[in-house]
């Protein structure tokens, strides 16, 4: 299972960004998919998650409102479309694959991408 996440990039605090993830080599439609993320000297942690389907998603508190993930089957693509980004969302970003949605361990996810930077200035 190969994943290929876009580029980040560097946006102001209050500026949008999309994320997107490519995935092959498995059937992505029986996927769940999560964004993590990993700030500098920080535990990688829970940002978002959809359903196979895309008709549930699960965000974490702190991004709540403000992160939107979504998933196009056909494209076997996920995204992470993050608004009125602020300068604590800096960290690099991962998309993972995983088998149950709810999860929000990063142990039960089993495939990651490559990780993608995410800078935000104030």
């Amino acid at each position: 299972v190969q994943l290929q996440a876009s580029e980040g990039g560097l946006v102001q605090a209050g500026g949008s960004l999309r994320l997107s993830c490519a995935t092959s080599g498995r059937t992505f439609s029986n996927s769940v998919m999560g964004w993590f993320r990993q700030a500098p000297g920080k535990e990688r942690e829970f940002v978002a998650a959809v359903s196979r389907t895309g008709s549930f998603t699960h965000d974490a508190d702190s991004v709540k409102g403000r992160f939107t993930i979504s998933r196009d089957n056909a494209k076997n693509t996920v995204y992470l479309q993050m608004n009125s980004l602020k300068p604590e969302d800096t960290a690099v970003y991962y998309c993972a694959v995983g088998n149950r949605f709810g999860a929000t361990d990063s142990n039960e996810y089993d495939y990651w991408g490559q990780g993608t930077l995410v800078t935000v200035s104030s």
